[in-house]
């Protein structure tokens, strides 16, 4: 115990001693644009920096971010950093930063590509954007209903004595009774209730534990410590079932893209829209595919999704927005 206390210990201060000869640099690389929503993250940027002899890479995931990782002992007291982003479809980045711990955001220029001649593409139009999705929701459907009685006998007025059922009072002789309801396979019972019906109802107590929390089969019980008495159990039976929800959201569009977010259950997602004046379901699929639009999306720490689609050279939006 104590090799093993002191080994636990040892590896504490090994690892706060790395983190002290260590420097993380934080940042974020986005599209350069003079208009702030079209600030996009850019996945899959090469960002290289030397802390000395030591070429250290990261790669900016789907949200933008990298970590860069430098040694102290190497910097040798240097306070600032060149860092060097690459994208094949971006214009090359080299950023000079402080090393003091500042987060670093890097804005890349896209590539101008030339652009095919307007007079040869024809002049598709998409407009009128709704998103569908389906997310899977648990419902009931009403199947019937149970209406039962039963009767718990007794003679009243008959002292108790060293009977096992006594009055709460323990002075009259008591008598107990139940019945048991069974929804059917695959069905529950809803809204039980059980009431006394007929007889000394005051003189009576029912057990309506089991109707707090229905199942497929419950059990009813009363009892009774003065004369025979009747009671009544009613419940509705639902039938479960696990089903499919379709839901719309409306995307919102910056210049040429269209941006829409989905919750995490989401599924069966497509694109409902006006192409060239008539009214198209487009399914989107795994690989994001649209014959008018080129589609990426990525996940927020929340599991939530974030689209984006940018029209294809020969289209344009039915009226523009953004």
């Amino acid at each position: 115990m104590i090799v093993l206390l002191a080994g636990m210990i040892g590896s504490l201060l090994w690892v706060r001693h790395i983190q002290r000869q260590t420097i993380r640099l934080l940042g974020v690389v986005i599209t350069r644009d003079t208009d702030p929503r079209k600030e996009l993250p850019i996945a899959g940027v090469q960002i290289t920096a030397a802390d000395g002899t030591t070429l250290i890479r990261d790669v900016s995931d789907s949200s933008g971010a990298f970590t860069i990782v430098l040694h102290r002992r190497l910097l040798q007291g240097r306070r600032v950093v060149l860092l060097h982003f690459r994208h094949s479809d971006y214009q090359p980045l080299d950023l000079t930063v402080e090393v003091s711990g500042n987060i670093t955001v890097a804005a890349l220029s896209p590539v101008e590509r030339p652009k095919p001649a307007q007079d040869n593409l024809p002049a598709h139009t998409i407009g009128n954007v709704v998103i569908r999705y389906s997310i899977k929701t648990n419902t009931e459907v009403d199947v019937g209903s149970t209406v039962r009685s039963f009767e718990v006998e007794n003679k009243g007025n008959v002292r108790c004595g060293e009977g096992p059922l006594c009055s709460p009072d323990g002075k009259w002789k008591a008598a107990s009774g139940s019945i048991t309801l069974d929804a059917g396979p695959n069905n529950v019972f809803r809204n039980g209730r059980a009431s006394c019906i007929a007889g000394p109802c005051p003189f009576t107590r029912i057990n309506t534990a089991a109707l707090e929390h229905p199942g497929r089969a419950v059990v009813v019980s009363a009892t009774v410590w003065s004369d025979t008495a009747t009671f009544l159990v009613e419940a509705e039976v639902v039938h479960p079932m696990i089903s499919d929800v379709v839901r719309n959201s409306y995307p919102v569009i910056f210049g040429n893209a269209l941006n829409f977010t989905l919750p995490p259950s989401a599924e069966g997602v497509s694109i409902q829209a006006e192409a060239d004046g008539q009214n198209i379901f487009f399914p989107l699929g795994p690989n994001l595919l649209l014959s008018w639009a080129n589609c990426n999306a990525r996940s927020n720490s929340d599991q939530t999704h974030v689209y984006r689609c940018e029209l294809k050279p020969g289209y344009r939006w039915l009226k523009s927005a953004g």
